[in-house]
């Protein structure tokens, strides 16, 4: 395959007009124009999504595999080529059976756990029912080699004696769901545990005197998880953290529950009435409930917010994550790397998306 007369955008060598030849499923050459020439499309790598429940009627913590194939396909559509569905406080036991019983499926990468090892005050959405600390032998029974992150309260009780064990798995520990102060962020911080989740959301904010978890995450180098809907935050907070924060430090993600790209109505996520109006989904509290944003419009969102380049705009929506989890080849447009593409108009629009080589979604 051939892509002619792009606009090449790689989170590391950034912006020129050119074309690529693909084989297999990797990217063979790059063939970078010497004088600068009109382009027809937007070549990126394709979209990572680390914090997603659910699209579309379908909600991991019950899918199927034919309706997480389906939520593969529909994915693409939005031109993500990696994501990670992410569940939310529920029993040991459902747990077990979720990530015992998972296998990847093209995108489906591997599971975001998040709870039940989080905050009561700051449960957000999560069903308070299922909330407790972590014990190691709970942690044994859940965790396999498909589980890639995890979302934890520092300051619940065992949450220090479990934090070897989970480095140990390779499991990535995101802070979330927490009412710890900024002392206790900076002491995870200090082992190593350098992420927040859905970052400033379900932690506490930020005072004067006392700068707490959304203090923590500006001022150290956090990961942070940002979703851009316009409801979660303000375009003036997202304008603040790009202002702020190392473009590298910063990964977009969804948090998409099943109600997403549907009607406005009633639906459910981890056992709890959820009301979607205007696409803002909350409990019936008010409590904000995850979104209903699909990934390409939190790309657009936050290239219009922050006025950011389209190298700057890879980044957060692919590389940063990838690089994260340690993963090495993708997330560039480079000899060698896994040819996981979007092509886009000059609108930001998805065109193509091409997952391993093979085009999968064209408009």
């Amino acid at each position: 395959m051939e892509i002619k007369n792009a606009l090449i955008v790689d989170p590391i060598d950034g912006e020129y007009i050119g074309d690529i030849i693909i084989k297999n499923n990797k990217i063979e050459k790059v063939i970078k124009k010497e004088r600068e020439y009109s382009y027809d499309y937007i070549l990126m790598p394709g979209f990572v999504d680390t914090h997603t429940h659910g699209y579309m009627g379908i909600d991991f913590m019950t899918a199927s595999k034919e309706e997480l194939k389906k939520w593969v396909e529909l994915n693409f559509s939005h031109g993500v080529t990696r994501f990670y569905p992410t569940t939310v406080s529920a029993s040991i036991e459902q747990l077990k059976k979720i990530t015992s019983k998972f296998q990847p499926i093209l995108s489906i990468a591997g599971i975001h756990l998040e709870g039940p090892y989080i905050n009561k005050a700051k449960k957000g959405a999560q069903n308070e029912e299922y909330i407790y600390p972590p014990k190691i032998k709970d942690l044994k029974a859940i965790i396999n080699d498909y589980v890639k992150l995890i979302t934890m309260a520092p300051e619940i009780e065992k949450f220090f004696d479990c934090v070897e064990y989970l480095k140990r798995k390779d499991i990535i520990i995101s802070l979330g769901h927490s009412n710890g102060n900024y002392e206790l962020f900076k002491k995870a911080l200090n082992q190593g545990i350098n992420r927040i989740t859905h970052f400033p959301n379900a932690i506490t904010s930020l005072h004067h005197r006392a700068i707490g978890g959304v203090g923590a995450g500006m001022l150290e180098p956090f990961k942070i998880e940002m979703i851009i809907d316009n409801i979660h935050t303000s375009p003036e907070f997202v304008k603040l953290i790009y202002k702020i924060k190392d473009i590298e430090d910063i990964i977009l993600i969804t948090d998409s529950i099943s109600a997403t790209n549907l009607n406005d109505g009633e639906y459910t996520l981890g056992g709890l009435k959820v009301m979607v109006k205007d696409k803002k989904a909350t409990l019936e509290d008010g409590t904000i409930a995850g979104s209903t944003l699909t990934f390409d419009d939190g790309v657009r969102n936050f290239y219009l917010i922050t006025n950011c380049s389209l190298k700057e705009l890879v980044r957060v929506s692919s590389y940063n994550a990838l690089q994260d989890l340690n993963i090495k080849n993708e997330g560039r447009i480079k000899e060698g790397y896994i040819a996981n593409l979007v092509i886009l108009n000059k609108n930001l629009e998805i065109q193509k998306t091409i997952f391993h080589g093979n085009i999968v979604h064209e408009k």
